[in-house]
């Protein structure tokens, strides 16, 4: 557990210790609650909570989906509409579904982009940021393929717009994307696949949530100061710190009450707000929708993806330089997974010797613009794929690529940051007082 010096469990009655001695469960819960967690975490550490609940409800409402649905192209269509018809409660099974896939990537961006701004990827937390982008990675590969299931026109021609990108890579592109889709193109074989590994993902992930917990409780949690929690003495780690349990429990599930009371007003009065129309067509192989859309949280990389095409200057030089091997299609793609790699190289590409963005005057101005950037590449995702969407897509892909792999190297040596508290008790006590303090 942390490194941080607290009291740990200790069993009291006979029972407790053989129990200890055994399976120590108990005392994992224990100091797992009783973590001790900087006290000036903010409002903005309330997205781990969400976020397994999240991963819970997915977890549960896609069990009792399973039961009632069909992996067949020639079933699963009606077998989602028997779902939302027949089966008792199945409409709100899956509206909670569909939408708590929306609050998972919602509460995840927050939860990134915090990262991002208070540094919570610098030494020694890098492994526990790398784990966090394998997670996201495989919760992306999970959404695509959940949005596979229900075989709309959506459902399928994303499905062949998505894995077609695979055969854009040189010598080995068609070889995978046969093996992907099971043939030569998107049918029952894709379908199946696709749902097996969307039923086994999620359990995956769950691992890699644990493993992601276990690093940050291995080397303390990170605060808006990016100051570290003393660890010369029990008495000075108690000035900087609360108990997990009871304080920042509660304050978590205060926050997740309010997050789940809007969640609730939109899964039951708009719970098809986020959803394309489009998905309630069946799949039809010969009729394409005029204009492709995948989901929401997909769409800021979309936008990269299709940002590249040839007569970009630096796609013609990469296509040059590599003989032909590297076209606009493959370079688009390079560009959509680097786009995901950058943000998992920051502790790397960041040479601040100041953690936390809050200390950082010239930093904050380039992150708000990034938090823009973001949410205008999703707006052009959404957009035809012509002027001037792709232009803007462009100008903002570029921007995305260059805060990361210039930006935040430069900014690092030319900065001049403002000084930051000595300990977290100071930080408090600025903010809050140094008689606001819990009671004994």
């Amino acid at each position: 557990m942390s490194g941080i010096p607290h009291d740990h469990y200790e069993p009291k009655s006979g029972f407790e210790r053989w129990l200890h001695s055994r399976l120590p469960i108990v005392g994992l819960a224990y100091d797992t609650l009783m973590i001790p967690t900087p006290k000036n975490l903010n409002w903005m550490w309330i997205w781990g909570i969400v976020l397994a609940f999240c991963l819970g409800l997915q977890i549960v409402t896609g069990i009792v989906l399973v039961m009632h649905y069909t992996p067949h192209v020639d079933l699963a269509f009606a077998s989602v509409e028997h779902i939302m018809r027949d089966v008792n409660g199945g409409h709100m099974l899956r509206y909670l579904h569909a939408n708590g896939a929306s609050l998972f990537f919602f509460a995840v961006y927050l939860h990134i982009f915090r990262g991002l701004y208070y540094g919570s990827y610098k030494a020694p937390r890098e492994v526990t940021w790398v784990v966090g982008m394998v997670i996201y990675l495989l919760m992306m590969g999970t959404a695509f393929m959940g949005y596979v299931l229900p075989w709309g026109q959506m459902s399928f021609w994303g499905a062949t717009v998505i894995t077609g990108l695979f055969g854009a890579i040189p010598f080995i592109g068609e070889s995978i994307q046969t093996w992907l889709l099971g043939g030569p193109a998107v049918d029952n074989a894709t379908l199946n696949r696709f749902f097996s590994l969307h039923y086994l993902l999620p359990f995956v992930i769950a691992a890699l949530v644990a493993v992601h917990i276990w690093a940050f409780h291995t080397t303390g949690n990170n605060n808006p100061t990016g100051v570290e929690v003393r660890r010369t003495s029990k008495a000075d780690a108690e000035k900087d710190t609360l108990p997990f349990w009871p304080y920042f429990v509660i304050k978590d599930l205060f926050a997740l009450a309010l997050v789940l009371l809007v969640f609730f007003a939109i899964v039951g009065f708009m719970p098809n707000y986020l959803g394309h129309p489009d998905n309630y067509i069946e799949a039809n192989p010969l009729a394409t929708p005029a204009h492709i859309v995948p989901e929401w949280y997909f769409l800021p990389f979309y936008a990269i993806l299709r940002a590249f095409t040839g007569d970009v200057w630096v796609v013609m030089f990469a296509s040059w330089i590599s003989g032909g091997i590297i076209d606009a299609k493959f370079f688009g793609v390079i560009a959509m997974f680097g786009a995901i790699i950058a943000m998992a190289l920051a502790p790397w590409l960041d040479t601040s010797s100041v953690r936390s963005g809050r200390f950082r005057p010239m930093f904050k101005w380039w992150f708000a613009l990034l938090c823009v950037d973001f949410v205008v590449l999703m707006w052009c995702g959404a957009m035809p794929a012509e002027p001037p969407y792709s232009t803007i897509s462009l100008i903002a892909s570029t921007y995305w690529f260059a805060y990361f792999f210039v930006l935040l190297p430069v900014l690092g040596v030319i900065e001049k940051p403002l000084p930051a508290p000595a300990t977290i008790e100071e930080d408090f006590n600025n903010h809050y007082g140094s008689k606001a303090h819990p009671a004994e």
